[in-house]
């Protein structure tokens, strides 16, 4: 009986390894940091990131238990991937567990902000959270978002037609990024 728990778990592991991994190359397709104003950054990174990961969820929130349990752990490796990534950036271990508190409050933030527009079909909103997250800093010859919103909007709507099987297997697939 405890043999069936991890043969259970390796084939989730692997079914989480293969949608994270698919999540992540689509994040970094260049079409978003040479033609839709991303910074080519450690945090333009992490921004795409969080970008698909919360179209993922948008998705699999509706879905079957298998989907959703597929979800959670891939949540749990987006978190394990950005503590391991700031501890090669060189943060200590004593500040790791305040800066995770810090990236965790920050994609759940924008996963509110981007779902509240999307619910609300606006794509003003949406373009007015991206920039201010993706582009915090700058006040003046701020680039306009909008092509990643109207990109995120069609994206989502086409993640609605991928099946509940697909997504229990971990293989919910980006559509191509066009501009």
């Amino acid at each position: 009986m405890i043999w069936t728990l991890f043969k259970r778990k390796k084939a989730n592991r692997a079914l989480v390894e293969q949608q994270y991994d698919s999540l992540t190359e689509a994040a970094r397709s260049p079409v978003f940091y040479e033609a839709m104003d991303v910074p080519d950054t450690v945090m333009g990174r992490f921004e795409m990131i969080s970008v698909h990961l919360f179209l993922y969820l948008r998705r699999t929130a509706s879905s079957g238990p298998a989907a959703k349990g597929i979800s959670q752990d891939i949540v749990d490796a987006f978190f394990e991937d950005v503590d391991y990534s700031i501890r090669e950036l060189g943060v200590g271990d004593p500040s790791v567990p305040k800066r995770m508190k810090k990236f965790a409050r920050m994609f759940y933030g924008r996963a509110k902000s981007y779902g509240q527009a999307l619910d609300d079909g606006d794509a003003v909103a949406l373009a007015e959270a991206l920039r201010r997250n993706i582009h915090p800093d700058l006040h003046e010859a701020v680039p306009s978002m909008q092509s990643l919103a109207d990109w995120m909007a069609r994206t989502e709507r086409q993640l609605e037609d991928v099946p509940e099987e697909a997504l229990a297997a971990g293989r919910l697939a980006f559509p191509a990024v066009d501009q």
